[in-house]
């Protein structure tokens, strides 16, 4: 998994267990696509101070990942509805109706 990707699926799992300013900096990072100088004049912090922040903030995410595997059972969870939606594609009968719409409602939801 690209690594920005990955960052952005741990901050929407556990985003809001950050600081406030862990927060601000990484949705610049993340969302906003900000480069660690832009961060660093919007917050007047060193770009350093920036990198360290990311750095420190990735850490927390991904030991919360470790306990918790959130993130992992959310990935197993939309496969499997894929496979399910994928078996079932080109089948037809009134169970088999029923179990695709069951996996469409599944990965709408994830």
């Amino acid at each position: 998994m690209e690594k920005i990707v990955e960052l952005g699926l741990l901050y929407d799992f556990y985003g809001e267990l950050l600081t406030a300013r862990q927060k601000e900096i990484l949705e610049s990072f993340i969302l906003d696509d900000l480069s660690l100088s832009e961060i660093g004049e919007l917050y007047s912090v060193s770009r350093q101070g920036v990198h360290d922040m990311i750095r420190r903030s990735s850490a927390t995410l991904k030991g919360y990942e470790e306990k918790l595997k959130l993130v992992e059972k959310f990935m197993s969870i939309k496969e499997k509805a894929a496979q399910i939606d994928s078996l079932l594609r080109n089948r037809q009968g009134e169970d088999i109706d029923k179990v695709k719409e069951i996996s469409k409602e599944i990965l709408q939801e994830l």
